[in-house]
């Protein structure tokens, strides 16, 4: 699989996912986010998979559309300059599922399958 990286890069970009998530979740708590609401929203990036019910160009197109850092970082800078700071928790709720995911080796999808990431093949049989 052509782009994907492997060996110790592959390990410090799961690191960066999991400060990242890290990150976002000692933000949420100091901004004093719900934990309730962020265990409701946290998955819901993951609607992106949707797409393959269509076919692997669409879903992965959808699946990295939501797992981006550019749409939390987006979110967040647009509810800044609207002066919608309340917004902010939910864009750390976004990136903290994005780092979640990066650390597991989930990473951006090729339109080739599922399993095809960035950080890799992910086997996704369960």
């Amino acid at each position: 699989m052509s782009g994907a990286v492997n060996g110790a890069v592959g390990w410090i970009l799961r690191l960066e996912g999991a400060v990242m998530l890290a990150f976002s979740v000692i933000l949420y708590r100091v901004l004093g986010g719900e934990w309730g609401m962020f265990a409701l929203l946290f998955l819901l990036p993951d609607l992106g998979m949707l797409g393959y019910l269509a076919n692997p160009r669409l879903g992965s197109a959808c699946y990295n559309a939501l797992h981006s850092y550019a749409g939390p970082f987006l979110l967040a800078i647009v509810a800044w300059m609207v002066n919608l700071l309340p917004i902010w928790p939910y864009a750390l709720i976004w990136a903290a599922h994005i780092g979640f995911d990066r650390m597991l080796g989930y990473g951006l999808k090729y339109p080739d399958a599922f399993g095809a990431t960035h950080l890799g093949w992910k086997d996704t049989r369960v």
